[in-house]
C-alpha cells in the first residue's frame, strides 16, 4: 500500500485524520479494534514519514477513553475524539455519553462498522470471527438517545465534511457528544486530495449564543426593583465563561441570595451572596426567583412554594430537549448565554438607578452576610469532630484535604451523599473548579481526572470518589492510563461500606418498612477490601486510613507525591451507611 502523504490518491483513512487535525481534533482516546485496521496503518504510515496526527492516548476502557476526553473538554472548551470497536465499544460508552450529554460537553465518539463485504470484495472486508457477529440491525441505536447528531459514513469523498458537521453541532449550545460511524471498507477508499474539500471554521463553524431581546430585559429588571426577597438558583454556570461573575455582580447589587444545589459546575462559593446548596426554605419567601442554567434546582416533593414566585429562566436549553418531561417553574424563559443575559440586566438597573432599589438590596445584603457568617461558622463547628477509629467524620476530611489545595487545583466529584459536605469544605474561588457530571452514571469522575490533568498539567487534579463509584470507575483502566501518559492525580475514596444512595433512596420511599426494619438494603459491599493495593499494582502510592489520628500525615505524603508527579490513592474508612 503507498503511503505518499505529496502526492496521488490518499486512503479515506488518512483524510479522516486530516480532518481531525482541522476540525481542532487534536487527541483521540482510543480502545482499538479490528475495525480500526486501515486508521492503525495510516497512524504507523504518518509517524514513518512525519506527517503529524492527532495524538492517540490508548485507553484499557472505553468509559475511560470517553470521560477522558469529556475532562479535556471541561476545561478547554474543545471537543476532542473517542474511537471505539463496533457495536461492543460503543456499549460500553454509552453510558459515558449519558454523562456528558447531561453535562453537556462536546465530544465525538467514533466507532467502526463490521466489514460489509464477506469475500474479498473490496479491501477490508470480513476476515474474522467476530466481523459476522458484531452487526447489529441499528448500531447508533446504541447511543442514540445521548448524541445530538449520528451518521455512518458513506464514502471516503465527504469524510472532511462529515467531521466539521458533527463538530458544528457537539459545540453549539447546548453542547452534547455526536457519534459518527465508519466502515472498514470505506476506510480503505483512496482519493485524491482535491476530491476531499476541506471545510473552514468560519463559514461551518457552530452556532454561537446571544444575548436576550431589550424587552425581555426590561421586564426582568422591573420584577427586580419590586423584588422584597429574590434568589437564584444555578448548578453548572461555572461551565459559562462569565457567568460567576455576572452573578456575583447582580447579586451584589440587587440583594439576591444565591444557591448552588445539585452542583454540577461551580461558580465562585467566596462571594459575599452565595448562601450554599439549599435554597429549599425560601422557596416559600421568594417573590422574584432566577433558574440560571440548571437542571434540578430542587426536588418538588420536599419543598413548599410561594405560588405568586415571578420565576426567570436563563438558559441555552430552557425546555431542557432531552428530557420527556421536566417539571419547574417559568414565568419568563430566556434562551441565551446566562453570562450575556445578567450582564443586560444589571446594566439596565444601573441605568435606571433606582433608589428604593438601593436601599433594599444593601438591608437584605446585610442580612446575607449574617447568615453567611452563621453558615461557615456551622460548617467549621462540624469539621472540629474527627470521627472515630473505622468511621472518620467526612467534615473533617474535607477540611483536612482542604488545607493542601490551590485556588485552581481541580476537584472532579464523585462523592454521590458526601458531595454536599465535600463542598461546605473546600473553597472554590474559581468558578469551574470542583465539578461532577449531569448525568447519573456512575464511573465518571477517574476518566474525568486524567483529561482535566492532560488539559491543565500544571494544575493537581483529585479525583473524590465513593468506594461503590470506584467499582464503576474501571480503576485499572484509569491507573493504567496514568502511568502510560504520566498523568498523576490523586484518588481519594470515601469507604462506607456500600451504596449509601441506594439506602437513602429505600427509607425516602418506606421509612418504616421491611427493609428498614430488618436494616437489609442490598447496598453492602465487601468488607476489607485493600483499594489502594490496585494503586500499587501500577505504582502509584497507596495509603489506608482507619484512624482519623493519622489522616492529616497521610493526606501530605499523597499531595507530594502527586505535586513530584506520581499518582496517589488514599483509601479512608468513612461513617459506614
Amino acid at each position: 500500500m503507498k503511503h505518499d502523504q505529496g502526492s496521488g490518491p490518499q486512503t479515506t483513512a488518512s483524510h479522516f485524520l486530516d480532518g481531525l487535525l482541522e476540525v481542532g481534533i487534536d487527541y483521540l482516546f482510543c480502545n482499538m479494534g479490528t475495525d480500526h485496521a486501515p486508521i492503525i496503518e495510516e497512524l504507523a504510515a504518518r509517524r514513518r514519514l512525519g506527517v503529524k496526527s492527532p495524538t492517540v492516548i490508548r485507553c484499557p476502557h472505553e468509559s475511560t477513553a470517553a470521560h477522558m476526553a469529556g475532562g479535556y473538554a471541561l476545561v478547554t472548551g474543545r471537543g476532542q475524539g473517542v474511537l471505539v470497536h463496533v457495536d461492543v465499544g460503543t456499549a460500553n460508552a454509552s453510558m459515558a455519553m449519558h454523562n456528558l450529554l447531561r453535562s453537556r460537553i462536546p465530544v465525538l465518539l467514533m466507532a467502526g462498522k463490521a466489514p460489509f463485504t464477506s469475500a474479498g470484495e473490496l479491501l477490508g472486508s470480513r476476515d474474522t470471527y467476530v466481523h459476522f457477529v458484531q452487526e447489529p440491525f441499528d448500531q447508533g441505536s446504541l447511543v442514540r438517545p445521548y448524541v445530538k447528531w449520528e451518521w455512518t459514513l458513506p464514502s471516503g469523498a465527504v469524510v472532511k465534511e462529515t467531521l466539521r458537521r458533527a463538530h458544528a453541532v457537539m459545540h453549539s449550545a447546548p453542547q452534547g457528544p455526536a457519534y459518527l460511524m465508519l466502515p472498514r471498507e470505506t476506510l480503505t477508499e483512496r482519493w485524491e486530495p482535491a476530491q476531499v474539500r476541506a471545510y473552514g471554521v468560519n463559514q461551518f463553524g457552530p452556532a454561537r449564543e446571544s444575548g436576550a431581546d431589550p424587552e425581555v430585559v426590561a421586564r426582568i429588571a422591573d420584577r427586580l426593583e419590586q423584588a422584597e426577597h429574590p434568589i437564584l438558583v444555578t448548578a453548572y454556570a461555572g461551565r459559562c465563561s462569565g457567568a460567576s461573575e455576572a452573578i456575583e455582580a447582580l447579586a451584589a447589587y440587587a440583594g439576591i441570595r444565591v444557591f448552588e444545589p445539585n452542583m454540577v459546575n461551580n461558580i465562585s462559593h467566596e462571594g459575599p451572596n452565595f448562601c450554599g446548596a439549599a435554597p429549599d426554605r425560601h422557596l416559600a419567601r421568594a417573590d422574584v426567583a432566577f433558574m440560571v442554567d440548571v437542571d434540578v434546582p430542587w426536588f418538588p416533593r420536599d419543598v413548599a412554594f410561594n405560588p405568586d414566585t415571578h420565576w426567570v429562566q436563563i438558559d441555552v436549553d430552557v425546555l431542557k430537549q432531552d428530557s420527556p418531561m421536566w417539571s419547574f417553574p417559568a414565568n419568563e424563559r430566556v434562551q441565551a448565554r446566562s453570562a450575556r443575559v445578567l450582564e443586560q440586566v444589571l446594566r439596565e438597573l444601573q441605568r435606571r438607578a433606582d433608589g428604593g432599589l438601593a436601599r433594599r438590596a444593601q438591608a437584605r445584603n446585610a442580612a446575607i452576610a449574617q447568615e453567611r457568617e452563621a453558615r461557615i461558622r456551622a460548617a467549621r463547628s462540624k469539621a472540629e469532630m474527627p470521627g472515630e477509629i473505622g468511621q472518620i467524620n467526612t467534615h473533617y476530611l474535607f477540611a483536612q484535604l482542604a488545607r493542601h489545595l490551590d485556588d485552581r487545583d481541580i476537584i472532579m466529584n464523585e462523592a454521590v451523599r458526601n458531595a454536599g459536605i465535600m463542598a461546605m469544605h473546600i473553597p472554590r474561588p474559581i468558578p469551574g473548579t470542583m465539578v461532577r457530571v449531569g448525568g447519573g452514571g456512575l464511573g465518571a469522575s477517574g476518566g474525568m481526572a486524567l483529561g482535566a490533568k492532560l488539559a491543565a498539567p500544571d494544575a493537581m487534579v483529585v479525583q473524590v470518589v465513593g468506594d461503590g463509584s470506584f467499582y464503576f470507575n474501571n480503576p485499572n483502566s484509569v491507573f493504567a492510563v496514568s502511568r502510560q501518559q504520566k498523568l498523576p492525580i490523586l484518588t481519594v475514596v470515601l469507604d462506607n461500606g456500600g451504596w449509601s444512595a441506594v439506602k437513602q433512596s429505600t427509607l425516602r420511599v418506606y421509612p418504616d418498612g421491611d427493609a428498614q426494619g430488618q436494616d437489609w438494603f442490598e447496598a453492602e459491599l465487601p468488607e476489607g477490601v485493600e483499594y489502594a493495593k490496585i494503586a500499587e499494582a501500577f505504582g502509584a502510592l497507596g495509603e489506608t486510613v482507619a484512624d482519623p489520628a493519622a489522616l492529616p500525615e497521610a493526606i501530605q505524603r499523597c499531595v507530594a507525591a502527586v505535586r513530584n508527579g506520581r499518582s496517589a490513592l488514599l483509601h479512608v474508612a468513612i461513617t459506614r451507611i
